[in-house]
């Protein structure tokens, strides 16, 4: 509909970076009013005939650093820049696939979803762990799963017939496979360009559809086991076994069907880069035997950075909050050199909010309220001395810990789709939630018991 296509034109962003075409986005979005009915025209013919016109497929190739500095290739990522008009048809045919999706569906892929973020995904994947844990003669083994150019393997026949399983009309299927094959691409490196290849794999990064693509090309990775969990935050996978009695046959038999579904769907394992950590408190613990894929021995690792945030094999925080006080330490550094040229507070204040309260605040309410008081002042002590360069009272990390986590709360009850919607229940009365019950204060101090005790204070 037109009224849509006005809406996609008038939403670019103008800084945007044009695309091999070359039409900037501050032009699509100023003409939005003059070009709707042409680009309507266009798009409604290409979803009917499913065909692609093939300059709207075209893509150039940056190759962005993953680290600093790069030592080899595979420490690149291979972004696409598409042409802005596509853009604003993919979003468009993003919805209408939406549309067409149960919400139950996956419901442990967190990327990409509404009501969802880093912080359920290790929310979910550390209640299950914590709540296994309160068990006598029980450990967890977590395997941090890490794919090689995941986004660049996807087969697009394999994708074809997983969405023609999810009910997705065919004329949809139809076009997708258009939009996934037969691609004509360069590399930019500074200012040369390669010659041009065409690809028919593959979703290219960068691209508004891929991430909705992969994820429901990797719907089916799911466990066979009611004693494992799978987490998934796009292509970051985590494997939780929860071990009981030393029995690890379904754990390890659930890492041999992973292997056998990434061969089937032509996901690469990269075992290098694939940790695992194990938590076990018991008291007279034995090191488990090593866990091989593919012949090759996983390494165990203490700490690992899950999606942003530093686990380690004792679940406590105080590598992360290091680091997080290390980060932070750094970047008053540039507050102070703000300040000393005169800028002011209220600027002082938003770049405060922008660079260092969202570092300390990342994921606060998964591990705040179960780190230490000696770990809490640290980080408090980095508020103060920012108060005093800002000039103004900042809010206290224990207040931002209390708010997130009764939003959060608000959000997951208005959510029946959310894997986390269960643990709160309604006593009889309906004016408080029943507790989770809890041994141990590890478990008693991570989110779902802590979040359902603020959610109670705050309810009249």
């Amino acid at each position: 509909m037109e009224r849509d296509v006005r809406r996609v034109l008038l939403a670019v962003n103008p800084r945007k970076a044009a695309g091999p075409d070359g039409v900037p986005g501050k032009v699509l979005r100023a003409c939005a009013h003059q070009l709707t009915p042409i680009f309507n025209r266009i798009f409604n013919l290409s979803l009917n005939q499913a065909v692609i016109p093939p300059c709207l497929k075209s893509a150039t190739i940056i190759p962005v650093p993953k680290k600093s500095p790069p030592v080899s290739h595979n420490d690149y990522r291979p972004v696409a820049l598409t042409p802005i008009v596509m853009k604003c048809f993919e979003r468009l045919v993003l919805h209408h696939i939406k549309d067409c999706l149960p919400s139950t569906l996956d419901t442990h892929q967190f990327a990409y979803r509404t009501n969802r973020s880093t912080e359920d995904a290790i929310a979910i994947a550390l209640h299950s762990a914590l709540s296994h844990l309160e068990h006598q003669q029980s450990y967890v083994r977590m395997l941090f799963v890490d794919y090689s150019s995941a986004f660049n393997t996807i087969i697009p026949d394999i994708l074809i017939t997983k969405l023609n399983t999810l009910g997705l009309p065919p004329l949809t299927c139809a076009w997708i496979r258009d939009f996934l094959t037969n691609r004509p691409q360069t590399v930019r490196l500074g200012p040369h360009l390669s010659s041009t290849r065409t690809l028919s794999t593959g979703s290219p990064q960068g691209c508004v559809l891929s991430p909705l693509l992969y994820c429901l090309y990797t719907y089916d990775c799911r466990p066979t086991h009611e004693s494992n969990i799978t987490v998934k935050f796009a292509d970051d996978t985590t494997v939780v076994g929860l071990i009981s009695r030393g029995d690890e046959s379904a754990y390890r038999e659930e890492v041999l069907k992973l292997t056998a579904w990434c061969s089937a769907n032509n996901l690469q394992l990269n075992i290098t880069k694939t940790k695992e950590i194990v938590v076990d408190f018991r008291r007279h613990r034995a090191d488990p035997a090593p866990l091989y894929i593919n012949g090759e021995c996983v390494e165990r690792v203490h700490t690992f950075r899950f999606l942003g945030v530093l686990i380690s094999a004792d679940l406590s925080w105080s590598n992360n909050i290091s680091a997080v006080t290390k980060k932070a330490q750094q970047r008053l550094h540039f507050l102070r050199v703000l300040r000393k040229h005169n800028l002011d507070s209220k600027l002082l204040l938003t770049f405060y909010r922008s660079t260092i309260e969202s570092l300390l605040t990342y994921c606060i309410t998964v591990w705040y309220g179960s780190c230490t008081e000696a770990d809490r002042r640290r980080l408090q002590r980095v508020i103060k001395t920012a108060q005093r360069i800002v000039g103004c009272p900042l809010p206290s990390l224990t207040d931002i810990y209390t708010s997130r986590c009764l939003n959060r709360a608000h959000s997951i009850i208005k959510d029946s789709s959310h894997p986390g919607f269960h643990m709160f229940n309604l006593l009889p009365s309906g004016r408080r939630y029943r507790c989770i019950k809890a041994r141990t204060n590890r478990l008693k101090n991570s989110f779902f018991p802590k979040g359902i005790t603020i959610l109670n204070s705050h309810m009249h």
